[in-house]
């Protein structure tokens, strides 16, 4: 079922990506009086074909669905002469300005879906984990900032002053983090603890590695909820040591448990040494606390290869949650402001991994592509339009990369054209164009090792 999910989760991103990046295209050429000759869904071998009677346009649905094309009238590209009536309607004969337009439309039209999904996903309210700190682990920014567990964030600024920006929700603090990172700059987190509000002066390191969690690389995970033990492994260390499905985790070795990831970790560390867990057992009045020792066994972690503690318990980590909902012009904002962080950050992460600052591993394929759409499909209708919003992104700043056979490629030649008054040669764009097909076949199977690796762990 799961599988069907993903499959199904795909066909509808990739369906949606193409149709409004060629929609784009095809409206603006529309508009400007260009020909039209087809509209194709995918490449390759046409499954569904029909012409319109009104505008003549050929509409495809073809074989290989991994992209789309809208073909137009073009001396350059015609097998016959094309009749007079029909030359000013060639893309060829349009101005420059026209020609940059119309190649624009495709990439703006993914940028303003974005914007209108992440303000349908504001507006219609969304519930997310409150912004309230977990103790972070040592030497991280946020231990090294003061905080201890349990803060929960109001605002933050910079700390050279400027405006205050209120804190909501995780995921607020999590892309207000992201923004700071870029600039390497140093912020002032404004939390309330239990003696009252203070501020946590904290230095953002930037970005190198989007396979890791940045905001658990600076000790920021989300906190104060509780740990529930909700199975157990027959013949585990868990089961050795005395722990019971039910059992609330409060401690681990005296420090406070509140977050699954810092208690996993912690585990993780010790294989092969005990800690002794404090735990509440029963409820309302029954309920007691009670110290467990535990021994974690040595197990091979799949992902990693190296030996890590396991003590055989499945986890349930109940966190506060908040309802976050805004107005919508306030929904507009923040989706307009949503998507320009999140365009910088993938020209950012593209100049790191072009520079050797960030790894290659940063690339993803359709393989990734259709795991998180069907994880996001599993989550609900918010987080799968916050998905559609993300690919559709990701596909506007792909496709303005300046790199021939690219949109950016042909907007590279057309602005040359706008400043010295003369067209790339023909022999110079099929020259950049097998270069431009290297970098993106070169790209591709890139991305597609990084699926694999993900997937059989190598």
């Amino acid at each position: 079922m799961n599988f069907l999910t993903e499959i199904v989760a795909f066909v509808i991103a990739i369906g949606v990506l193409v149709v409004v990046h060629e929609f784009g295209h095809y409206s603006v050429a529309r508009m400007y009086g260009v020909k039209v000759l087809r509209f194709s869904v995918g490449f390759g071998k046409p499954l569904v074909r029909w012409v319109s009677k009104k505008t003549g346009v050929e509409w495809t649905i073809s074989a290989l669905p991994f992209g789309g094309y809208v073909k137009m009238l073009d001396e350059r590209e015609s097998d016959g002469a094309i009749s007079s009536d029909n030359l000013p309607r060639a893309f060829n004969r349009q101005s420059v300005g026209k020609r940059i337009a119309i190649v624009a439309a495709g990439p703006a039209a993914n940028f303003l879906l974005a914007i209108a999904l992440f303000s349908s996903v504001f507006a219609g309210g969304v519930t997310e984990p409150a912004a309230i700190v977990s103790a972070p682990a040592p030497d991280t920014a946020a231990a090294r900032a003061g905080f201890e567990g349990g803060e929960t964030i109001l605002s933050m600024h910079d700390a050279n002053g400027g405006e205050t920006h209120p804190i909501r929700s995780w995921s607020d603090l999590r892309w207000k983090l992201l923004d700071a990172s870029f600039d390497h700059r140093k912020i002032v987190l404004t939390a309330k603890t239990h003696e009252g509000a203070y501020d946590f002066p904290v230095s953002i390191a930037g970005i190198t590695d989007a396979d890791t969690d940045f905001m658990d690389k600076l000790g920021f995970t989300p906190g104060g909820g509780t740990l529930t033990v909700a199975d157990i492994e027959a013949g585990s260390a868990a089961q050795k040591g005395g722990l019971a499905s039910g059992d609330e985790l409060r401690a681990i070795d005296g420090h406070p448990v509140d977050n699954a990831t810092r208690f996993i970790d912690y585990v993780e560390a010790h294989g092969g040494r005990p800690v002794t867990l404090l735990i509440e057992r029963g409820a309302g009045n029954q309920a007691r606390q009670q110290a467990v020792t535990i021994t974690p066994d040595l197990r091979r972690d799949a992902s990693t290869a190296k030996e890590v503690g396991r003590i055989g318990a499945a986890l349930a980590n109940q966190l506060p949650s908040v309802d976050v909902r805004y107005g919508p012009i306030e929904s507009l904002r923040l989706s307009v402001n949503r998507t320009w962080d999140i365009s910088m950050y993938s020209l950012h992460m593209f100049g790191r991994m072009i520079t050797g600052e960030a790894s290659l591993k940063n690339l993803s394929g359709p393989v990734t592509i259709a795991d998180y759409a069907g994880k996001s499909a599993r989550l609900g209708v918010a987080a799968f339009v916050s998905f559609l919003a993300l690919v559709n992104i990701s596909l506007g700043v792909l496709n303005l990369l300046p790199i021939p056979v690219l949109d950016g490629g042909h907007l590279l030649y057309y602005l040359v054209e706008a400043v010295t008054g003369k067209a790339v040669s023909d022999r110079w764009q099929l020259v950049l164009q097998r270069v431009g097909l290297v970098c993106i076949v070169a790209l591709s199977m890139i991305a597609l090792f990084n699926d694999l690796a993900h997937l059989i762990r190598f």
